[in-house]
């Protein structure tokens, strides 16, 4: 046991091994086998766990990083720029892109139909009161797609300044980390609206 769990490695590993094992059970478990609904599954358990290392890592760097580094001693801070941030900001990421495509291709896969509403929020083929679930969850969609763009597109590059990945004097750094900080919380701000979506609606439509 010391074995799996002394590294990180070998615990994914096994972990995942027993997820695949746990999601065939519930492939043979299943009314109707390993059939579409069953690859739905499948898509949204990916979409979840890419969506939990997400959203928490952001909250790792807003309720815990960004608060506490100001209280850090001058000389240890590059610690945590050197060494923790960056690969901190790899998993986040890219957790970001997974969980966006795992969500878009889980959209696609419920059909056509089911995606063009979430899309129009809800007006494809004309909007009533029946279509008032797709608003809601394609408010949540458009909300992770900010959030997305927002790591990718203002997070990220100013964090490679910040770094030192990206050239730039003392000034640029200070502005590049005010920047990616005000873009953080604005996620950290829509992470919650977005998450009352994506949970409310899959509870209450299905």
């Amino acid at each position: 046991m010391a074995a799996i769990l002394n590294n990180l490695r070998n615990t994914i590993i096994v972990g995942l091994v027993l997820a695949i094992i746990m999601i065939f059970s519930f492939g043979k478990a299943s009314p109707h086998g390993f059939d579409m609904t069953f690859w739905q599954a499948v898509l949204r358990w990916t979409h979840v766990f890419f969506g939990i290392l997400w959203i928490g890592l952001l909250y790792y760097f807003n309720f815990v990083q960004s608060r506490k580094m100001p209280d850090i001693p001058a000389e240890l801070k590059p610690a945590v720029s050197k060494y923790i941030a960056p690969e901190a900001l790899f998993w986040f990421r890219y957790a970001a892109l997974f969980t966006v495509l795992a969500g878009l291709t889980l959209a696609w896969l419920r059909g056509s139909d089911y995606a063009a509403n979430v899309f129009t929020l809800g007006f494809a083929g004309g909007y009533g009161p029946d279509k008032r679930g797709f608003t809601l969850m394609g408010i949540g969609a458009y909300l992770a797609l900010i959030m997305f763009l927002n790591v990718w597109g203002v997070i990220w590059p100013n964090q490679k300044i910040v770094l030192g990945l990206v050239e730039g004097d003392a000034d640029a750094k200070a502005k590049a980390g005010r920047v990616a900080g005000m873009a953080s919380r604005i996620n950290t701000l829509l992470s919650l609206p977005m998450l009352t979506s994506m949970a409310m609606y899959q509870t209450l439509f299905g």
